[in-house]
């Protein structure tokens, strides 16, 4: 049993957290910019359960063995680093198709699985499991059993997750609606592309920087 004081304090600095606009929340709004309010929300689902994997690592005391395997998790970071890269050229690459389907630009959202995106997005974020293991330990009992608790925090930091992503979702959603015209939709699809390439460069700029 985690100890009231230290919930509180686990759930507000995880909504802090959440709340300052990383990478993660960024996704999330781009991806409902970009595929539509309801691809935001499947996104922001699939982030979870991405987030489930480390958690799941740092219930069962695998951030140690990740941190002994420093290439394996630096091999890791830099396939999700390049994958959302790719994200951010397909909606620029996206961007110059418009005018040759203006009559679909508003009603039909691009190809592609946000769901699997957010997975791989949030396992591919390097700062998750690092997060995770800095975190936690304030607010974990030794004395009591570990699993019990880290459950309860993963639960309560998801759920926090969930609101806090849904506030990006919805500011997203309020600006999808100037996507009707053709022109507007290009030059989001292509700040949606600079956005993620951004991202990506700046993961990889920490991972270049931070010795293995």
């Amino acid at each position: 049993m985690i100890d009231p004081e230290k919930l509180a304090a686990f759930m507000l600095v995880t909504t802090t957290t959440s709340l300052v606009p990383g990478q993660s929340m960024l996704f999330v709004m781009g991806q409902a910019l970009w595929r539509g309010t309801r691809a935001g929300y499947i996104a922001l689902l699939g982030m979870q359960l991405g987030y489930l994997v480390w958690w799941a690592l740092a219930a069962f005391g695998l951030g140690t063995l990740a941190r002994a395997y420093p290439l394996a998790f630096r091999l890791l970071a830099l396939a999700g680093t390049a994958y959302l890269a790719w994200l951010g050229l397909k909606a620029i690459r996206h961007s110059f198709h418009t005018e040759e389907h203006r009559q679909e630009a508003a009603r039909k959202a691009p190809d592609g699985n946000p769901f699997r995106d957010g997975i791989v997005v949030a396992i591919g974020n390097p700062k998750s499991l690092i997060y995770m293991v800095a975190l936690i330990p304030p607010f974990i009992d030794a004395a009591q059993p570990i699993t019990g608790q880290i459950v309860t925090l993963a639960l309560v930091a998801l759920v926090l997750d969930l609101l806090v992503g849904t506030l990006y979702i919805l500011a997203g959603r309020s600006l999808a609606r100037t996507m009707d015209d053709p022109a507007t939709r290009r030059w989001i699809d292509r700040g949606v592309g600079a956005a993620f390439l951004t991202i990506a460069g700046l993961i990889l700029l920490d991972l270049l920087t931070t010795p293995v």
